[in-house]
């Protein structure tokens, strides 16, 4: 995969107003499944939106069966649909209900990373989720959740750092402050630290840049503050794809 397409990349930054219903689109192939469902899922995510993240769920499920080749990306968007459902369960207090979603985020994740092809979104939906909810987990899973969350950012980097001069400032920001985040969560504290030196190296004059330069003067905000979310990467979104589409 090139995973430097914005329609693949990055789960935290997605507002969730004014989203297009996907429903009757499932079909189209021009559209990826990412496009298709990535915005009823942050409406659940971000804004609790239970009615968007049923019709995301649906809409999975009916992706499954329409596009077998991209099963290993539709996996670890379930996988992030289970790791909030666990956590939702945690937090209203239901530790059956915690268990069941959280074994069920885990089985959709390794199954997504696992999976030979139709996974090329897996490790940023993996990454982004874990980045967005590890600390909402019940104390004791935090630290795992951490670790899995700086390999999928150390995967990403492996696949996207040698370019990532290139790529636009959104996807420069999304993948090294995800990275830098894990990295000190993960008490790799000399690597995070290059991490940063790097955000502010490419990122210099761009949303990213009072961020990185308030991270470095004050790290412990990375354990209070999620800090992958700058920009909107609007080339991703639903309306703007039938957009261009009808160019």
């Amino acid at each position: 995969m090139r995973l430097v397409k914005p329609a693949l990349l990055t789960l935290v930054v997605l507002t969730t107003a004014g989203a297009q219903s996907p429903d009757l689109l499932l079909s189209d192939s021009r559209l990826t499944v990412h496009t298709l469902v990535r915005e009823d899922i942050f409406a659940g995510f971000l804004d609790n939106r239970k009615d968007r993240m049923a019709r995301a769920e649906r809409n999975i499920e009916a992706l499954l069966k329409e596009r077998p080749g991209d099963r290993g990306n539709l996996l670890a968007w379930k996988g992030g649909i289970a790791l909030y459902h666990a956590v939702v369960a945690h937090e209203s207090g239901d530790a059956e209900e915690f268990e069941r979603h959280f074994a069920q985020a885990r089985e959709n994740l390794a199954d997504a990373a696992a999976a030979r092809s139709g996974n090329d979104g897996a490790a940023a939906i993996t990454g982004g989720s874990l980045v967005l909810f590890a600390d909402r987990l019940p104390e004791q899973h935090r630290p795992a959740a951490w670790s899995q969350a700086y390999e999928a950012y150390a995967l990403l980097w492996k696949q996207q750092g040698a370019a990532i001069e290139k790529l636009p400032a959104h996807l420069k920001g999304e993948v090294l402050a995800g990275l830098t985040q894990s990295a000190q969560r993960t008490g790799r504290t000399e690597e995070a630290a290059q991490y940063l030196d790097r955000m502010l190296e490419v990122l210099a004059n761009t949303r990213y840049e009072p961020m990185a330069r308030q991270w470095q003067a004050d790290p412990a905000i990375a354990a209070t503050t999620n800090l992958t979310c700058k920009t909107c990467h609007g080339p991703g979104r639903l309306s703007a794809r039938l957009a261009a589409l009808e160019k």
